[in-house]
């Protein structure tokens, strides 16, 4: 028996991880498509407006988020993982529609397919809700909470950042030269591929036993408070909010920064600038990718709130000096520029950005941690918030790229920096637990 419950905890942590990995795929198509779709000559090179499918996608978290938990409350973990799948496979069509639609039409002074891919967008946004909804807390009860439940958070955003990676440079790769010709049907190889793993996975996923952790039955459970009766949570809740607008607005960004061959950009050559941008961003991910496995390796011995500290303080000094840099001061990189790896010279300031992923690999989980430590049956619950927060990852890069299209690139860095001082307080003093006296 004990044999046959270890089994099903080994699948359901596989299941998760992979889900985990899924996020990611269809979270970061939307900056190398936006680059697409800024070059049209209805959006006139607008940073804002090429930021608007990641809005979409984000701002599906701020609809989906309660009621993706209180759906994991009511029909469990495995049928809310199914419909998320659901959702992403007609997402992700609904944007390879948008490129096969041919109309000279402009509705409000945009073509009229760039709200079909809006839409696209945002139900793509439902799915990545409701899955986030149901892989972090699975993740972090199945590890039993704590450094335990941190450590398999930080193996399953190794699989995250791992795909994270893989997406950005493999659309830019596509992309290539971006002129006002380029369209989304360049990538629907990309496009093509998501479908048909959402499809594949939903149904393996339909024929993989997967038990509740919490080990109960929590349509029954009685809840005399909410979620934000705990002021750690409350707070972790807005820090969740300052790091996905984070995580998501430092490589968007610098995308753009990179692809763009106009003054404002980094001065790449036309030919090469869109894919070293989606591969740098591609690289930031890749960071991630290492920070999540150390971390994954060490989480168990090394507490989330020293984490947070550490990663916090280092962020902050990397983006103060990327934004006082002067463009002229350079380095360099392995990039892929199009025919092979090369060691590419990119303005300094952008380097430091990319090395920022390293610091933001390992937040996500532990803000989670923290912030659901010690809520018990409220933690289905407490899951559905945190994902309506995860909005900041649509608001913050548009705010960010606001001002850039203003001020410039590197000034609209003082965004996350602003993020990160809060983070920064949250690990220090925020994420204590001083409701302790709640029964959960």
């Amino acid at each position: 028996m004990q044999n046959n419950n270890q089994k099903g905890r080994s699948i359901a942590i596989v299941a998760m991880i992979f889900l985990f990995g899924m996020i990611a795929f269809v979270t970061n198509l939307a900056a190398p498509i936006g680059v697409i779709w800024k070059n049209q000559p209805a959006l006139q090179g607008s940073n804002t407006l090429g930021m608007l499918g990641n809005m979409m996608n984000f701002l599906a978290y701020l609809f989906m988020g309660i009621p993706s938990g209180k759906l994991l409350t009511k029909v469990g973990y495995k049928k809310t993982a199914l419909i998320a799948i659901a959702f992403g496979f007609f997402g992700v069509f609904i944007q390879y529609l948008s490129g096969q639609i041919l109309t000279e039409g402009l509705i409000g002074g945009l073509p009229a397919n760039f709200y079909v891919y809006l839409l696209g967008a945002f139900v793509a946004g439902i799915s990545v809700c409701m899955l986030n909804t149901v892989v972090n807390p699975m993740l972090n009860l199945l590890g039993g909470g704590g450094n335990k439940g941190n450590q398999l958070l930080q193996v399953g955003g190794t699989l995250n950042s791992f795909m994270g990676t893989l997406t950005p440079m493999f659309v830019g790769a596509l992309i290539g030269v971006v002129t006002k010709d380029t369209a989304i049907t360049d990538v629907n190889v990309v496009l093509y591929l998501a479908m048909a793993i959402f499809a594949g996975t939903f149904v393996i996923l339909s024929f993989i036993p997967i038990a509740d952790p919490e080990g109960e039955n929590t349509q029954n459970a009685t809840f005399e408070h909410s979620p934000f009766a705990f002021r750690h949570f409350t707070l972790g809740v807005i820090a969740i909010f300052f790091y996905v607008g984070t995580e998501v607005g430092i490589p968007g960004t610098l995308n753009f920064y990179l692809s763009d061959t106009t003054g404002a950009g980094a001065g790449l050559n036309l030919a090469t600038a869109a894919t070293i941008g989606g591969f740098a961003a591609g690289t930031y991910w890749f960071l991630m990718l290492i920070g999540r496995f150390v971390a994954g390796l060490i989480a168990s011995k090394v507490s989330s709130k020293l984490m947070m500290i550490v990663t916090c303080f280092t962020g902050i000094g990397l983006i103060l000096l990327a934004i006082f840099l002067p463009k002229s001061v350079t380095g360099s990189m392995p990039v892929f520029t199009g025919s092979g790896f090369e060691m590419t010279t990119l303005p300094l300031s952008a380097i430091l950005l990319v090395l920022c992923g390293l610091c933001t690999s390992v937040m996500w989980s532990c803000i989670f941690n923290l912030a659901t430590e010690g809520l018990g049956k409220y933690t289905a619950q407490a899951s559905g918030i945190f994902m309506t927060m995860v909005v900041g990852g649509g608001i913050l890069p548009l705010v960010q790229n606001s001002i850039a299209d203003h001020a410039g690139y590197m000034i609209s860095y003082i965004v996350p920096l602003i993020a990160l001082a809060y983070m920064l307080f949250y690990a220090l003093w925020g994420h204590k637990n001083v409701n302790t006296d709640i029964a959960v």
